[in-house]
């Protein structure tokens, strides 16, 4: 018995250390993001491979799944970037949606969200299956938008940052948590100071 309890708490103190280098490289990403930096990338991707083993030990699994294809997104993301940073370098190679395209892409995001929990709440022993699905599948769509250097990818992050709040707090994350409070303070800033720099893109040179 006391050699389990010390491996649980093994365990415990190995999972605290994990989750502590991933906010902190997650963390990184947000801030070198906001001053579009090329350098969030690599950061992007040691937090998703971290992240993938912490979101699959806490039962998260439509959020361990997510962290394979934020590893993609960083991979896209660095090689879009660069090259809009040798296309436009004089430029942000900032773009904006219409109100009306943003709809559909929620309207379509949204459905793709309730399918996700039907599918893990019916099949797997996942929590909180469908508001996890949720914020996966917005999560999906946001992380292109930022990859895609859209203005308005900030004011997606803001509302599925602030609902993982509440989940990673029920799992107990509380590392995590104190990230995804400071996310949603960070994407606010993040869409004003966007927005300032796609007006200076905008106007004649």
């Amino acid at each position: 018995m006391t050699a389990l309890w010390q491996q649980l708490f093994a365990d415990m103190a190995l999972m605290t250390q994990l989750e502590l280098l991933a906010v902190l490289s997650a963390l990184a990403y947000v801030l070198l993001a906001l001053k579009q930096s090329l350098w969030c990338w690599p950061a992007a991707l040691l937090s998703t491979l971290l992240y993938s083993h912490i979101m699959w030990h806490s039962a998260l699994l439509s959020d361990a799944l997510l962290q394979i294809y934020y590893a993609g997104m960083a991979l896209y993301g660095w090689y879009n970037w660069r090259r809009l940073q040798q296309q436009q370098s004089h430029q942000h190679g900032m773009t904006e949606f219409s109100l009306v395209f943003h709809g559909r892409l929620i309207a379509a995001t949204a459905g793709a969200g309730l399918l996700l929990g039907y599918l893990m709440n019916r099949y797997t022993q996942a929590d909180f299956a469908w508001v996890d699905a949720q914020t996966t599948t917005f999560s999906v769509l946001a992380t292109f938008l930022v990859a895609r250097k859209v203005v308005s990818n900030w004011l997606y992050w803001v509302v599925i940052d602030a609902v993982c709040i509440y989940v990673y707090i029920e799992k107990h994350l509380y590392f995590t948590t104190a990230l995804f409070v400071l996310y949603t303070l960070i994407a606010l800033a993040g869409f004003f100071l966007w927005r300032q720099s796609y007006r200076q893109q905008q106007q004649p040179a």
